[in-house]
């Protein structure tokens, strides 16, 4: 299976607010602003129990997306804000992709590791996140309906 498209970008903000308006001004469009929480979103981050505002932004091509998060609990642990553009890192990526188990299964052989578990939410996705190379956060989403889902190794 291939990789679909890079779904979108994740920035950690304390004024999500602010930054929709900043978002805004450069050109992107607000896409849906919600609250996201409970269990199925801490089995996802790794960070157990989680409240986070987030915005998804939209380029006006529709292909690129930027998500904004505001976390509410746990607290932010670190503010790399103020780092020159040459420092190293960045949140996540999130990439849609067509099975989640194939390309799991592609990238643990080059050192890639699930950092809280493979998730269902609702009926929709699939989604997790994996530490790749020099520890870089990674999500990868299947979206549901767009191909056969593996349970328990079965089709």
């Amino acid at each position: 299976m291939a990789l679909k498209r890079m779904d979108n970008v994740g920035i950690v903000v304390e004024d999500l607010g602010g930054t929709i308006d900043f978002f805004r001004e450069l050109g992107l469009e607000l896409e849906g602003r919600t609250t996201v929480e409970g269990e199925w979103a801490g089995r996802v981050t790794g960070l157990g129990d989680q409240r986070v505002e987030i915005a998804m932004m939209r380029t006006p091509d529709g292909h690129g997306r930027l998500e904004l998060s505001r976390f509410l609990t746990p607290p932010v642990v670190a503010d790399h804000r103020n780092a020159p553009v040459n420092a190293l890192g960045y949140l996540r990526v999130m990439f849609a992709v067509d099975d989640i188990d194939e390309t799991l299964e592609r990238l643990r052989t080059r050192g890639a590791q699930v950092v809280g578990e493979v998730v269902q939410y609702k009926d929709a996705y699939r989604l997790c996140y994996i530490r790749g190379p020099e520890g870089l956060l990674i999500g990868l989403a299947q979206e549901l309906g767009s191909t056969k889902t593996k349970t328990n190794g079965e089709e």
